[in-house]
C-alpha cells in the first residue's frame, strides 16, 4: 500500500470528485493526530467524503462517501484500490 501523508489525502480526494462527478465547494482538509492517525474531508454541493488512516496495529484506512446525487460505486473503489495501491479492498453501499 503506498504512504498516506497530508499531499496525498488531498489529492485523493480532489480526484475522488471527478470519479464521483462531484462539485467541490471547498479544498481538501486534512489533519494528522499523533494518537488516532490521519482523518481528511472534503466539501461537495451534494454533500461530501471523509477519509481516514492509520498504521498501528495494521496499515488501514476508510472512505465515507456522503451524497444525494448518484455515483458509480465501481468506478470509486477501482479508483481508490489504484490509486493506494491497496492489495484488499472491501466496500459496502446502502
Amino acid at each position: 500500500m503506498t504512504s498516506i501523508d497530508a499531499a496525498s489525502i488531498e489529492s485523493y480526494l480532489s480526484e475522488l470528485s471527478n470519479v464521483c462527478g462531484m462539485r467541490t465547494i471547498m479544498e481538501p482538509v486534512t489533519h494528522r493526530s499523533d494518537l488516532y492517525g490521519w482523518a481528511g474531508w472534503i466539501h461537495w454541493e451534494t454533500s461530501g467524503a471523509h477519509f481516514y488512516a492509520w498504521e498501528v496495529p495494521i496499515r488501514f484506512f476508510s472512505v465515507d462517501i456522503y451524497t444525494c446525487k448518484p455515483f458509480d460505486p465501481n468506478a470509486v473503489v477501482e479508483f481508490t484500490q489504484a490509486f493506494f495501491n491497496a492489495t484488499e479492498i472491501v466496500s459496502k453501499e446502502f
